[in-house]
């Protein structure tokens, strides 16, 4: 499959400096599966991020967060992968600084918000790059029409995952654009680039270990001669695949092989809930009792390195639209397994035949679901119902399945076979070291779109159709409004009970961890209007005898006449 780095002509200058970098937009929810808890999105995300730090040719590893443990994290990981390197961190409050690199990485297709975020700074300030994982939750899904509502331009970008996702996403596009051309009755705005770049992983980390494929076997009691299977995921069976259409081939292949050669499989996941738990093992227990069984916990990595140090195939026989990808396969082709996988959304990418096979699978057509996704989506039906209903109506061909579980398991010479491919593919496709340059090399292009692109005022100050300044929203709310400009203010008399830094502190703006200005600032213009006596002194000569921008000096100005400190001069007195 090509890299988008083969379509592209970068000079070294963009491949090594600012234009192919980009923030990262770090929050531990999307990278720390250790602390956040174990699913596909974290352990992709902290492969990727890792992936970053140790690949990406860059000046400096830029975050782009809000909590300072994020900060902390985001600089630890790079330390742990590239001791040394400049490490930065843009705050969230100062987003215009991403025009410095010119690219947010987000670790997500939904970013819509981060559109709305870049459009006071102008559209074409820097680009905003997602990338896929679960696209059939109603939050993505409503994502990508909000996407299209916002400012999103066409030097943006979703990473596809996998030409079955950029395929769903394209159909989605087209579906939201149908509707903004029946709606506004004009062409929407061109959309994102969605460019194929897979997941990557680092191969070294799967390298077999013969002890703990052995420890494995003899837990599962499992001669030479045996086959293992295993498989690596989440171990839900309404978000990730149904086990009893496998257990049903396996225990048809087990017949047929009969006493010559025993079958097991070694699960590694994590149960979400005890419903999961009961159907896996169950079905396990009443389907397949003639096939060695056994479940490790897929939230210990000695355990995961076990599932793929002692076995035989490794089998993934995805039926649910929960899955985009499918990043265990490529895993096992990393550890020299072959793979066993049904014919399923990035799969049809990755698993080739030189390195396994692909079992057929079928669902109904669009009409058949049309109740299902309505119930989804008025809240009728859970995600997990949604998920499981649309697997009801999967199949994965059975006759095959069975037929590749034997092809497999008779065969010694073409496992290996195709366990040596498998290594060499996932090393040449998806490790890291060249996926990091695929993405920079995007980043790269656009960067370019932006330059080519003409340019593009942003809204009025205030008028952010979703986030206006609440003074231009509600302006009819009050009897006044508008700056000090020509404004001169002395004390009021009499003054309040106490001092201003005591009002302050009564009032405890810092109790909500905001407020207008620093606390010391409000006293330090109290003191000023004190000092200037019954003249006054105006808005503009306290901005420029502190050095205050005028609309901090407002904004100090309004507190103070809110609770009695100031009054404002008649206007005679303030054109003086």
């Amino acid at each position: 499959m090509a890299g988008l780095a083969d379509t592209l002509a970068l000079d070294d200058t963009q491949m090594t400096g600012h234009a192919t970098n980009a923030a990262i937009y770090f929050a531990a929810d999307g990278y720390d599966p250790g602390a956040k808890g174990i699913n596909g999105r974290r352990v992709a995300g902290e492969s990727f991020i890792r992936g970053f730090f140790r690949h990406a040719e860059v000046p400096a590893l830029l975050s782009f967060a809000q909590k300072r443990a994020d900060q902390d994290l985001f600089a630890r990981f790079a330390g742990q992968e590239r001791p040394g390197h400049t490490v930065q961190h843009l705050p969230l409050r100062s987003p215009q600084r991403l025009a410095e690199p010119g690219t947010l990485f987000f670790p997500s297709p939904n970013f819509a918000h981060e559109c709305w975020r870049r459009a006071p700074h102008g559209p074409a300030s820097w680009s905003v790059c997602g990338i896929t994982h679960t696209i059939s939750t109603k939050g993505v899904m409503q994502g990508f029409f909000d996407l299209r509502m916002a400012p999103q331009m066409e030097w943006d970008a979703i990473i596809c995952t996998s030409r079955a996702v950029q395929s769903a996403v394209l159909t989605q596009m087209e579906m939201i654009d149908e509707h903004a051309r029946a709606r506004f009755m004009a062409n929407p705005p061109p959309r994102p680039q969605l460019p194929v770049i897979p997941l990557g992983i680092d191969c070294t980390a799967f390298a077999p270990d013969p002890a703990a494929g052995a420890g494995l076997r003899a837990r599962l009691g499992a001669d030479k001669g045996d086959v293992v299977f295993t498989c690596i995921a989440r171990l839900t069976p309404y978000e990730k695949f149904d086990p009893l259409p496998f257990y049903i081939a396996l225990a048809e292949a087990q017949r047929r092989l009969g006493a010559r050669q025993k079958l097991h499989l070694a699960l590694c996941g994590i149960f979400r809930d005890a419903y999961s738990r009961k159907v896996f093992e169950d079905g396990a227990a009443r389907l397949m009792p003639d096939v060695g069984f056994l479940v490790l916990d897929g939230a210990d990595p000695a355990e995961r390195r076990a599932a793929l140090s002692g076995a035989d195939v490794f089998a993934f026989p995805i039926d649910n639209i929960q899955e985009t990808f499918g990043l265990a396969p490529i895993e096992a082709m990393a550890a020299g397994l072959p793979v066993l996988v049904s014919d399923w959304d990035g799969m049809r990418d990755t698993v080739t035949p030189d390195v396994g096979l692909r079992v057929p699978t079928r669902t109904l057509g669009p009409g058949h679901a049309i109740s299902e996704a309505l119930r989804h989506f008025g809240g009728a039906d859970t995600y997990p119902q949604y998920c499981a209903l649309a697997s009801q109506m999967t199949a994965i061909d059975m006759r095959a399945l069975v037929e590749a579980i034997l092809a497999l398991a008779g065969n010694p010479a073409l496992r290996r076979k195709m366990g040596t491919a498998g290594k060499a593919r996932a090393a040449g496709l998806y490790d890291w070291r060249v996926i990091v340059p695929q993405m920079q090399a995007l980043w790269g292009e656009l960067a370019a779109r932006r330059r080519a692109a003409v340019a593009l005022a942003p809204p009025p100050a205030g008028r952010l159709p979703v986030a206006p300044s609440p003074f231009v929203y509600f302006a009819e709310y009050p009897t006044a409004a508008g700056s000090f400009a020509g404004v001169r203010f002395a004390s009021a008399a009499p003054q309040p009970p106490l001092p201003v830094a005591e009002v302050l502190a009564l009032r405890n703006y810092a109790g909500l961890g905001r407020s207008t200005e620093r606390p010391e600032a409000f006293a330090t213009m109290a003191e000023a209007i004190a000092a200037a006596g019954s003249a006054g002194i105006s808005r503009d000569e306290l901005a420029s005898a502190h050095k205050y921008n005028p609309l901090t000096v407002d904004r100090l100005l309004i507190w103070l006449l809110k609770y009695g400190y100031i009054r404002r001069l008649p206007p005679a007195q303030s054109r003086k």
